[in-house]
């Protein structure tokens, strides 16, 4: 009766915590959604918590009425999808070869991918070498460089690890090659990581804009997140809001900072809905898992 008591208790304190992780999580997010709908006299006055006041939608109308904007939106999420196609790839073709133990060289090729983890040359050294392979202001210069990350290799190679290797002996047995391998056994036991991998991958491109900031000066392929940066920076500006109109109007800014981070924010929160069950499986299998 003891134990039951303690177990219920230390369940109300995990279930105590995760609501606490939720709200803190959740309550920004409502708060700059109420923001982005308020009117601007009521932001003044510091009135907005999580419920919009005086509901208004300008903010809304202002960003959208910008053709670069809804250029810049599709874009990213073109870019988005060809980097997390070209990052899953190169993942998986990095971390496959090294879980076979008789590869040789097995052991330098991983030596030499930790060292670049954990040393990198710097952004000077960057911008000098993709200056002379002409990938300044042209769009593979947002693709190649980040197209593997270590770490996340390293995920798909441990995973690769659990997988047993009777699988592919007797795969080999029957005549199969690594490729065969690889595309019948390894990929579809690996939906899970593949699926976790490829959201971290889609995040970080939607939300990167700093190699886009220092390598490329074309305007046609800033991704939205630099375009938001632009657009927050204009605002703030007093020319910028003499020009446009709305100078006249103090508060405008801060609605329409919170409207762009819902721009920003809302389409990759989308997409965790739909790969939720991978995670829960992910996490399961590894456990249950020699």
């Amino acid at each position: 009766m003891v134990k039951s008591k303690r177990t219920k208790a230390g369940d109300l304190a995990i279930a105590f915590v995760c609501v606490l992780l939720i709200l803190v999580c959740l309550l920004p997010m409502l708060n700059v959604l109420a923001r982005s709908l308020s009117s601007t006299e009521y932001i003044i006055r510091n009135e907005v918590l999580l419920w919009p006041k005086g509901w208004n939608v300008e903010a809304y109308r202002l960003v959208l009425s910008d053709s670069k904007y809804t250029w810049s939106l599709a874009w990213t999420a073109i870019l988005t999808v060809i980097c997390v196609a070209v990052s899953m790839t190169m993942t998986i073709l990095c971390a496959y070869p090294l879980i076979y133990r008789d590869l040789k060289g097995r052991r330098f090729f991983n030596t030499m991918i930790l060292f670049t983890m954990y040393f990198s040359a710097g952004t000077i050294p960057h911008y000098l070498l993709y200056k002379d392979l002409g990938l300044l202001n042209h769009p593979l210069v947002l693709i190649i460089p980040n197209s593997l990350s270590v770490f996340y290799m390293i995920i798909m190679r441990t995973f690769f690890y659990s997988i047993p290797d009777s699988l592919r002996e007797s795969a080999e047995i029957d005549g199969a090659g690594p490729v065969r391998i690889l595309f019948s056994i390894y990929l579809p036991l690996s939906k899970p990581v593949l699926a976790t991998l490829s959201l971290f991958y889609a995040v970080g491109r939607w939300n990167g804009f700093s190699d886009a900031l220092m390598y490329m000066n074309d305007r046609r392929y800033h991704p939205i997140q630099l375009l938001l940066y632009n657009i927050l920076n204009a605002v703030t500006s007093i020319e910028i809001q003499t020009q446009e109109g709305f100078a006249s109007a103090p508060g405008i800014s801060d609605t329409i900072q919170a409207a762009t981070v819902m721009f920003a924010t809302v389409p990759i929160l989308i997409v965790y809905p739909w790969l939720q069950k991978y995670f829960i499986s992910g996490a399961t299998l590894g456990a249950l898992k020699d």
